[in-house]
């Protein structure tokens, strides 16, 4: 299962799904230190704002950072949870969860905006970091067309924590 939450609520999440894997995707002055119970190896840190457009003073999602959260995903072997998250678990979160759906369901892009939307209400991929996923994922720009499809988000100051599968059912 992958699992998406806000900064808020990692420690608990370590401790009660115990996953493997964990993504961080935060501020740089923010980051968190790896959290007891997972190995650091597990742990990736991308030091970002949650921005879409470059801005002076803000380090912007690039494609550097996305492929190194491609790179991390593909380590993941599923037999345990992957937890992500960023601060409020609307934003780069859900769009990182989004990249490892879309890596395990190729050519389902659609499904996969589908169900994140299904299960977060509140979820609104980073655009920016799903257009370097798309073209790195050589995805031809099913993964921008997917975000469409999801519709606007519902407006909450912090999502909660959800689940996804790593595999979408057949006939979704």
């Amino acid at each position: 299962m992958i699992y998406v939450c806000p900064l808020s609520h990692v420690a608990m999440n370590v401790g009660e799904l115990a996953p493997s894997h964990l993504v961080s995707l935060l501020d740089p002055q923010n980051m968190i230190d790896t959290p007891a119970g997972m190995v650091g190896r597990h742990h990736l840190k991308v030091g970002i704002n949650d921005i879409s457009v470059p801005q002076e003073g803000y380090v912007a999602p690039a494609e550097a950072h996305v492929a190194g959260v491609i790179s991390f995903l593909e380590s993941w072997d599923a037999k345990a949870p992957l937890l992500i998250h960023c601060w409020a678990g609307i934003s780069r979160s859900t769009a990182t969860a989004f990249i490892a759906m879309c890596q395990r369901n190729p050519g389902r892009e659609k499904d996969a905006a589908l169900m994140i939307r299904a299960q977060a209400p509140h979820a609104q991929p980073n655009k920016r970091i799903v257009a370097f996923a798309d073209r790195l994922m050589q995805a031809d720009g099913r993964m921008i067309a997917a975000l469409s499809a999801m519709g606007p988000a519902e407006f909450v100051p912090e999502g909660t924590t959800f689940n996804l599968p790593h595999l979408l059912p057949p006939g979704l």
